[in-house]
């Protein structure tokens, strides 16, 4: 076997499914490889057909020229596959097995993946802690959106599912869990989040709506999502989500005449660097809603902040924005002694619990995020809708194992 189709990033807007090599049990030298990487041998990893991979937000940030992300990077981090190949070193992972693939590339032997902090791996990427498939700076792990792609350290990484026909019945929603759904969970747990808390998520994309979906699924009395977006308000309302319209201004006010205080008990940021002012027609404003969600939590409430903030952005708004550094009110936060959490979601932490909630009909995800599933060959359309603002959480397929599914 030889032939294999992905998506790259090509340009600024630009995406297109391009022949690459099939996958080996090693990482070769390519775009984004990190030159100590190249050669690394894998003979504890596995190589995947992938049965369905998701359209990231995360994506979308490289593919509007906001990162470093190089030409011709294989994208792709949110992965769900059937083993085609296993490596000598691997024990508990078979061929025909159906797997989930936390995003996070994790090798199980470091201090930080013992101590389950798995989104900073020590080993996996030379240049910081963390490592993640398809995404710049993250070790130069080939990327999902693919038909077939190669997994490391595999019985440490990878969910198996053991009834493989349930699993395949229930795909749609299972291929939430390699990022979007354990990472809107992260959001409501490091938020504080329980039983009859009252929250205000920020972002009506598909992890604000997956943090919403969490929030309930953890026992929130009322939920509140606000966007600039009338269709992801809409989807948001349709599982039982107060909203608020940004472009109408007065969030305090708006929470106010919900729950008769202009405060909630805990706010999770799922909108990240590229945000806007909170109005109509406005441009960017990086740290809006980091100061938005400060002035709303309670004292002594916390903030769960998953959406993606980076170190570099050459489309920032201006020279501190393009490093990183945005003008946050942390006075505020200090004098409400709120508890800040940010980074990313170590996947493993959640994705088990998670799955037993789709298995057994706890939670709803792919329809609470809209997921809609695509051919591979239509990427390049998923990706222009996703980036005007569809509802929806596009759901590559690039063997046909959607066909005809939807949400449900």
């Amino acid at each position: 076997m030889s032939a294999n189709r992905a998506v790259a990033y090509v340009g600024p807007g630009q995406v297109e499914v391009q022949d690459i090599d099939f996958p080996a049990l090693e990482l070769r030298d390519g775009p984004g490889v990190d030159p100590a990487n190249v050669g690394r041998q894998c003979q504890h990893g596995v190589v995947l057909k992938v049965l369905a991979t998701n359209i990231c937000g995360s994506d979308q940030h490289m593919v509007r020229g906001r990162t470093t992300a190089p030409r011709d990077l294989v994208l792709g981090h949110e992965i769900t596959g059937e083993v085609i190949e296993a490596g000598r070193d691997v024990e508990f992972v078979q061929p025909g097995d159906i797997v989930s693939v936390p995003f996070n590339i994790a090798c199980g032997r470091c201090r930080n993946c013992k101590e389950r902090q798995t989104g900073i791996c020590l080993n996996v990427n030379p240049a910081r802690p963390g490592g993640a498939y398809g995404y710049v700076d993250m070790g130069g792990w080939v990327g999902g959106q693919a038909e077939y792609v190669m997994v490391p350290y595999a019985d440490f990484n990878l969910l198996r599912f053991r009834d493989r026909d349930q699993a395949l019945a229930k795909l749609l929603d299972l291929t939430m869990l390699s990022d979007i759904f354990p990472t809107g969970f992260h959001g409501a747990v490091t938020a504080g989040v329980g039983v009859g808390s009252t929250v205000y998520v920020a972002g009506a994309g598909p992890v604000g709506l997956a943090a919403a979906a969490s929030a309930r699924l953890l026992g929130a009395a009322v939920v509140i999502v606000g966007d600039l977006n009338a269709e992801r308000l809409a989807q948001a309302r349709g599982f039982g989500c107060e909203t608020v319209d940004l472009t109408q201004g007065g969030l305090g006010e708006r929470i106010a005449e919900l729950l008769g205080v202009p405060e909630v008990d805990s706010a999770i940021d799922a909108v990240g660097f590229e945000a806007k002012a909170q109005e109509a027609g406005a441009g960017e404003a990086p740290a809006t809603v980091l100061n938005s969600v400060m002035e709303v939590t309670r004292a002594g409430g916390s903030l769960g902040i998953p959406g993606l903030y980076v170190t570099e952005d050459p489309g920032g708004v201006d020279s501190e924005a393009r490093h990183g550094s945005l003008r946050i009110r942390l006075g505020l936060g200090w004098a409400k002694s709120h508890t800040l959490h940010t980074g990313q979601c170590p996947v493993m932490r959640y994705h088990r619990q998670l799955a037993m909630a789709i298995l057994h009909d706890r939670v709803h995800i792919a329809k609470a995020v809209n997921a809609t599933p695509i051919p591979l060959d239509d990427a390049p359309r998923g990706y222009a809708e996703f980036d005007r603002g569809a509802s929806r959480k596009y759901v590559l397929d690039p063997h046909g194992a959607l066909d005809g599914v939807r949400a449900v």
